[in-house]
């Protein structure tokens, strides 16, 4: 008897088993001569190479099938050619398969295959075909699962280092050996074939990603992560399994948010610290809408949220949320649980499933409730953002420490007084007392976030509104000035200006026109004098240097914030600022305040040369000072 076995029977270790008469085998193949084709040996050396456990459980049957031969009970051998780069190219559309199909027709040889699909396409060619079903097992309990108790949050294990843990309550976390010993090599390897292997046959497991170097796997309630070399620098496991599931009233505000929740579909977003007790407060929200019959679904990647089985949990869809956002459409969920929004492309799916009448709920990282809300700017048009979020919960220690109300008016920001200034601005406000706490609008082409009443303030403190005023005044006058400009504010409408002797004129101008024109745009009454006049340098900087008095704060030499190197070009000065994409930062040179924009997509600021604001920034360059970028 000859057979040729594919890759799938081989993985499985079946070949082998008949071999040996295993009792759910049907077949024997004992004293059978066994072609094993070269195509399967390269597409398991393939797998093994990318860390796929696949390959090395086919390579380690290629083994024991040796030892079989050695022992004289089979005839072992290998045929056929090894597949070209075109051939192994198209693995995934057939063409191994195949190339496997073709050798047994040539040997006139018995296809051997765990392959239902290969079985039935073999038979209706002709072949003579021994379909061996795949090994099923009865999976327990993983090993790995003896390192948690009942206060266990996730379970760390990496070759050659202590098993770790997180342990404790939220608020109280601690991170802690559990074991005296290092893991070896082989125990490591051994728990990660374990996991993947229950993963694929547990009720209730399944691979959730599979990659060279990188899988994650759900085991009933465990989150597990295995990563391999050359992606990591060793085998490394990290199993989470949630430790608490907690009911919307067990938050503070929770009637005030049921109710929300229930007038109509909201935009929610769930804002936090990694290990806050977002996904646990998440989770609550899909129970209790869930129990008040509306349909929910989940878009998570990967799939982390713990809920019941009538809530649906959707991944990507041919590697993009986007598409599974336009199923999502056809399905016509009430809310939809959007675990995590953190890109670009994330911020976009959320906006539009939301414009699209879906309510959402986004988890979102952030270290202030704020932050949140500021993480939409750039991606989502300014006007669109309370449409799109009304409602900000921010997660501490597992509780509900702030929660905002998004809306939009049309008003003159606090702190500026000119009718002529009114403009849409977008009110951040506490939902309990209904005060306002920030104002997010545009300011001289520019998207600011104000605060209404600064956490760190106190007598002698500036306000946002006091910072982005005298930024602006600055800005202004030395559009017009050549030396040094101090500007100090006077009240909410007033200010003084100092500046040098030879200035003087040049500022006011004609009749007091330029100034007046100033005063306009600006909405605020200026007085100009010299800096013989300004109590606080003690007439100091007349030279036209830059004095420790320059708005935005700084000592001259000593610049806060993060350096960085523009780039002039024919149109535009460029200032790069990588890993503040979407956020509102100011530009200082030397330490003083130049202006105030939002970082682009790209991670980067253009100032349009031939601008005021242009010509102060290439002056600064010309003079060498560090150009920094300071966060708002």
């Amino acid at each position: 008897m000859n057979v040729v076995p594919d890759t799938s029977v081989v993985i499985d270790g079946r070949v082998s088993a008949a071999i040996e008469g295993e009792e759910d085998v049907e077949v024997t193949f004992e004293g059978a001569t066994v072609s094993v084709p070269e195509a399967v040996v390269a597409e398991l050396e393939a797998q093994a190479n990318d860390g796929l456990e696949s390959g090395w459980d086919g390579l380690s049957e290629l083994q024991t099938l040796a030892d079989l031969a050695e022992g004289r009970r089979i005839d072992l051998e290998y045929v056929g050619d090894r597949p070209d780069a075109i051939e192994r190219g198209h693995a995934a559309e057939g063409e191994i398969d195949a190339l496997i199909r073709d050798l047994a027709e040539e040997l006139k040889a018995t296809f051997v295959t765990s392959d239902i699909v290969q079985a039935e396409v073999a038979e209706a060619k002709g072949l003579e075909v021994a379909y061996i079903s795949p090994k099923s097992r009865e999976v327990g309990t993983l090993a790995l699962e003896e390192f948690f108790d009942d206060e266990t949050m996730s379970v760390h294990l990496k070759t050659d280092t202590r098993p770790m843990a997180k342990r404790g309550a939220l608020d109280e976390m601690r991170y802690e050996a559990i074991a005296d010993d290092p893991l070896s090599e082989e125990e490591m390897d051994e728990y990660a074939r374990e996991v993947v292997d229950g993963a694929k046959e547990a009720s209730g497991g399944f691979v959730e990603l599979s990659e060279p170097g990188m899988k994650i796997v759900q085991f009933r309630d465990y989150r597990i992560a295995i990563a391999r070399p050359p992606f990591s620098d060793g085998i490394e496991i990290t199993a989470v399994k949630p430790i608490a599931q907690t009911d919307i009233e067990d938050y503070e505000h929770a009637e005030e948010l049921k109710d929300r929740l229930g007038e109509h579909q909201r935009g929610v977003l769930i804002s936090g610290a990694p290990g806050a007790g977002k996904s646990t407060f998440a989770q609550a929200v899909a129970r209790y809408l869930n129990d008040e019959e509306y349909a929910v679904k989940t878009m998570e990647k990967p799939r982390d949220l713990q809920v019941g089985p009538e809530i649906t949990q959707y991944t990507e869809l041919g590697g993009e949320m986007a598409k599974t956002a336009d199923a999502l459409l056809m399905v016509r969920p009430d809310y939809t649980i959007y675990d995590e929004v953190r890109k670009t492309d994330d911020f976009e799916v959320f906006a539009d499933m939301r414009l699209a009448g879906v309510g959402m709920i986004g988890v979102v990282h952030a270290t202030r409730a704020i932050d949140a809300l500021q993480r939409l700017v750039g991606r989502v048009e300014l006007g669109m953002i309370p449409q799109v979020v009304d409602t900000v919960v921010y997660i501490e220690a597992g509780e509900v420490a702030k929660v905002y109300d998004v809306t939009t008016e049309v008003k003159v920001p606090a702190g500026l007084t000119e009718e002529d200034l009114a403009r849409p601005v977008i009110l951040v406000s506490e939902f309990e007392s209904g005060e306002p706490e920030y104002e997010i609008y545009t300011f001289n082409r520019q998207v600011v976030t104000v605060p209404l009443d600064d956490e760190d303030g106190g007598p002698g403190t500036e306000s946002g509104v006091d910072r982005l005023a005298k930024g602006e005044i600055e800005r202004e006058i030395r559009s017009v000035a050549r030396g040094y400009v101090d500007v100090q504010l006077s009240g909410q409408d007033r200010a003084v200006v100092y500046v040098d002797d030879d200035d003087i004129s040049t500022v006011i101008g004609k009749g007091g026109g330029r100034i007046t024109d100033i005063e306009n745009r600006l909405g605020i009454d200026i007085d100009v004098r010299t800096h013989d006049e300004n109590p606080h340098s003690g007439g100091a900087a007349s030279d036209g240097s830059s004095g420790s008095g320059a708005a935005g704060g700084g000592s001259a030499g000593q610049p806060e914030g993060r350096i960085t190197t523009p780039e002039i070009t024919s149109r535009h000065v460029v200032v790069p600022v990588e890993g503040n994409q979407g956020e509102t930062v100011e530009i200082r040179a030397g330490g003083d305040y130049l202006f105030t924009a939002t970082v682009s997509r790209g991670g980067e600021i253009q100032v349009s040369r031939g601008s005021a604001i242009a010509e102060e920034l290439e002056d600064a360059i010309d003079r060498q000072e560090p150009i920094t970028v300071v966060p708002s």
